[in-house]
C-alpha cells in the first residue's frame, strides 16, 4: 500500500529528476520544461502499456495518480502558499496605478469570458451532437476564464515587461483567480440545482458572490493587520517567517470555514505584508530571509504542481474521444480572452494611456494552469464531466507550452529593450508608440 510519504518522495524525486533533465537537455523555463518532460514520460508509459501490457505500468501509475486528490492538493494545500509567495512581490503603488484595469479585468472580464466561452462551447456541442446543457457549458466557461496566477507569475520571471504592465498582468491573475473560483462555485450550484439540488435565484447568486469576494478581502485584511502587528513587535527572522506561515494557513483555513474566498484573502494579506510589512515591520535581514524563504517555497511547490499537470494526462485518458471538443475549446478560449481584455482596456483608454500592444500581451499572457484542472477534477460525477475535463486539460497544456514559450518573442516584437519613463504609462519605450500624451487604444 502506497503511503503519503511514498507519494511525497516520488513527486519530489520526479520533480528533481525532470528538472535536472530539463536544465541539462531542453533548457526550457523550469515549469514549462517539467510539463513537457512529464508529458513525454506519460506518453512513454502509454506506449509501454500498449505494446507490453504484461508489465502493468500504466494501470499502476494511473491508480497512484488517482489516489492523489489534485483538487485537495492544490486548492486546499499548495494554492495558499503559492498565492502568498506571488502577492508579496506585488508593488502596491504600481498596482494602485492600474487598479481600474485590474479590477475590471478581474471581475467584468471574467464574467464576460465565462459567458462567451460557455455560449460558444454550447453551440459547438449542439452542432456536433453533444447535448451539453448551457449551465454545464457555463461551468466550463467559469473554470477556464480566470488566468492562473501560478502559471502567469512563473512566466513573468522569464520575460521582461515594463513595470506597470507587469503589475497589471500579475495583479489581474492574482485577483481574477479568486473571482473565478467564486463564479465557478455559483455556476456549479446553478447546474446541480437543475438536477435535484436546491434552487438558486438571482438574489441568492448576488449574495453568494458578495459574501465570497468581499468577505475574503475583509478577512485577508484582518489577518494581515494582525500579522503586521506581530512582525512590527519583534526582530527575529526565523520567528517572523513562522508568523507568515501561520498567516497563510490560518487565513486560508478560516476562509474555508467561513465560506468566503480563500484565494482573495491570502492575496490581500500577501500584498499588505509584502508592501507595508516589508517597509515598516521588518529589518533588512528579516526581509532578505523572508523573501528568500518564500521564493524557495514557491519554486518547490511550483515544480510539484507542474509535474502533476503533465502526469494527469494518464487520468483523463478515458475521455480522449472528446478531443474534437478540446481542439475547438482552444481558439474559443483565446477569442473570449481577447474580447474580455479589449472591452475594459478599450473603455479605460478613453482617459488613460496604455502600452501599444498591451491587449495582445495580456491576451497571449493569460495562461491557464493547475487551478482550472483542479476545478474540473472537482466536478460532481455526471456525463458532462469527461468532455469538460478533456477540454480543460487541452487548453491548459496549450496555454503553458505554446503560449508560455512564445511569450518572450511576442514581448520582444512589440517592445524595444531600452527603458524610458516608467511613470508615463505601462511601457517605457514601445514599438510603434508615440511619446505624445493622451489616450491611446492599446492594440
Amino acid at each position: 500500500m502506497i503511503t503519503l510519504l511514498d507519494i511525497i518522495a516520488i513527486l519530489l524525486g520526479l520533480a528533481a529528476l525532470f528538472g535536472y533533465l530539463n536544465h541539462r537537455l531542453l533548457r526550457l523555463p523550469h515549469t514549462i520544461g517539467l510539463v513537457v518532460i512529464a508529458l513525454l514520460a506519460s506518453a512513454a508509459i502509454l506506449v509501454v502499456d500498449f505494446y507490453w501490457p504484461k508489465f502493468d505500468i500504466g494501470p499502476t501509475v494511473r491508480d497512484t495518480l488517482t489516489g492523489i486528490d489534485f483538487y485537495e492538493v492544490l486548492m486546499e494545500g499548495f494554492l495558499s502558499a503559492l498565492l502568498f509567495a506571488g502577492a508579496i512581490h506585488i508593488d502596491l503603488s504600481r498596482l494602485a496605478q492600474r487598479k481600474w484595469a485590474i479590477g475590471l479585468m478581474a471581475s467584468i472580464g471574467v464574467l464576460l469570458s465565462t459567458f462567451l466561452v460557455g455560449g460558444a462551447i454550447w453551440a459547438v456541442g449542439q452542432a456536433a451532437g453533444l447535448d451539453i446543457p448551457i449551465l454545464w457549458a457555463l461551468v466550463f466557461g467559469a473554470l477556464i476564464s480566470p488566468t492562473d496566477p501560478v502559471a502567469v507569475l512563473g512566466i513573468l520571471k522569464t520575460v521582461r515587461v515594463p513595470p506597470l504592465l507587469e503589475a497589471k498582468i500579475a495583479g489581474e491573475s492574482l485577483f481574477n483567480d479568486g473571482v473565478g473560483v467564486v463564479v465557478f462555485t455559483i455556476m456549479v450550484a446553478l447546474a446541480t440545482s437543475n438536477v435535484g439540488g436546491p434552487t438558486m435565484g438571482a438574489l441568492d447568486v448576488a449574495e453568494l458572490f458578495a459574501l465570497e469576494a468581499f468577505g475574503g478581502a475583509a478577512l485577508g485584511l484582518v489577518f494581515g493587520i494582525i500579522a503586521f502587528a506581530l512582525l512590527y513587535s519583534l526582530d527575529e527572522h526565523n520567528l517572523e517567517i513562522m508568523i507568515t506561515l501561520a498567516l497563510v494557513t490560518g487565513a486560508y483555513t478560516a476562509a474555508l470555514h467561513l465560506h468566503v474566498s480563500g484565494p482573495i484573502a491570502v492575496v490581500v494579506a500577501g500584498i499588505l505584508i509584502g508592501n507595508q510589512g516589508a517597509a515598516f515591520a521588518m529589518s533588512e535581514k528579516t526581509r532578505a530571509h523572508l523573501f528568500q524563504f518564500w521564493e524557495l517555497t514557491d519554486e518547490i511547490l511550483n515544480s510539484v504542481l507542474f509535474l502533476l499537470i503533465g502526469l494527469e494526462v494518464l487520468v483523463i485518458l478515458p475521455a480522449l474521444n472528446y478531443l474534437w471538443l478540446a481542439a475547438a475549446a482552444i481558439p474559443i478560449v483565446l477569442a473570449a480572452r481577447l474580447i474580455s481584455v479589449s472591452v475594459p482596456i478599450g473603455l479605460l483608454a478613453i482617459r488613460e494611456r496604455f502600452t501599444f500592444g498591451a491587449v495582445r500581451i495580456l491576451t497571449w499572457g493569460g495562461l491557464r494552469g493547475g487551478i482550472s484542472v483542479a476545478l474540473a477534477l472537482s466536478l460532481p460525477a455526471s456525463e458532462f464531466k469527461a468532455p469538460i475535463l478533456t477540454a480543460t486539460y487541452a487548453v491548459v497544456v496549450f496555454s503553458i507550452i505554446v503560449q508560455g514559450l512564445t511569450m518572450r518573442p511576442l514581448v520582444s516584437y512589440l517592445m524595444l529593450d531600452e527603458p524610458g519613463d516608467p511613470g508615463s504609462g505601462d511601457a517605457n519605450i514601445v514599438r510603434g508608440s508615440t511619446t505624445t500624451p493622451g489616450p491611446k487604444f492599446p492594440g
